[in-house]
């Protein structure tokens, strides 16, 4: 079973940060469901990946997403989670740097790549390049793009454009949100022309289409990280993890456009 109601999350933080005891024992519970804080941009895949471990297995699975900066910082503030799966490396540094996760329970999951996106009726046409014109690109419309200075999505994005001297021509047309699924909204809706997500959030959403591709060298390697917190008392944490990572849960990922790491000389 898995739960993605934010109303959830914000009960069980709300009692982690007013110091509730009942709140975390309950959640911690060594018999109740693993509770995953994942990037927003999994939610497709995890959400398939864990009904099967539960159909596999009876187990339950209570998953919350948001992006990875605000998901380290509730982790650090006390918030009740099992396992941590991140968009980028830097926060799961993070999180280690805090004293939040379970020594030697890190390891590197997936990969995936960076892509701008339009509503599926667009007719914008854009070669991503050294000195593209994306403002052009735009036709006086917004960029939709994850927090540019604190979500991952936002800062491969604003470091792709950086390095292909695009950046200063859209840093003021810029709509961010809280997260790359926030952002991919609003391209779906048709309220930004263009934006810059996931691959794997452009494969998501059939209301939106991919106009360009992002070159692998123009930003740093797109890497999610997965690993047991600290203060998890649940026993089917570590077994959740092994699932994750197992050929089992492959398809899942693969089918949402990650490639998963080990297994790219094996594809």
């Amino acid at each position: 079973m898995i739960s993605t109601r934010r109303g959830w999350l914000a009960g069980l933080l709300g009692a982690a940060l007013l110091g509730t005891p009942a709140g975390l024992s309950a959640a911690r519970a060594a018999d109740g469901p693993v509770v995953v804080f994942a990037a927003a941009s999994l939610k497709n895949a995890l959400d398939e990946a864990l009904a099967a471990w539960g159909k596999e297995t009876g187990k339950q699975a209570r998953v919350s997403y948001a992006g990875s900066n605000a998901l380290a910082k509730q982790i650090e503030a006390g918030a009740p989670a099992d396992l941590f799966f991140s968009a980028d490396i830097a926060w799961m540094d993070y999180a280690e740097k805090a004293g939040t996760l379970r020594a030697g329970s890190r390891s590197d999951v997936l990969r995936n790549a960076l892509v701008l996106a339009a509503p599926k009726d667009s007719s914008a046409k854009v070669e991503i390049g050294s000195g593209f014109d994306l403002a052009g690109a735009l036709g006086g419309g917004r960029l939709a793009m994850a927090n540019v200075e604190a979500v991952p999505a936002g800062k491969y994005g604003k470091a792709a454009l950086e390095k292909l001297g695009a950046w200063n021509g859209v840093k003021d047309k810029v709509a961010q949100a809280d997260n790359v699924r926030a952002a991919l909204l609003l391209v779906s809706r048709g309220e930004a022309p263009l934006g810059i997500v996931y691959a794997t959030d452009a494969v998501s959403d059939p209301a939106v289409k991919i106009v360009g591709t992002f070159p692998a060298d123009s930003h740093p390697p797109i890497v999610y990280p997965l690993a047991v917190t600290k203060d998890s008392k649940n026993p089917d944490a570590e077994a959740l993890i092994g699932f994750l990572k197992s050929p089992a849960a492959r398809p899942f990922f693969e089918r949402q456009g990650f490639t998963v790491i080990g297994e790219e000389k094996k594809s």
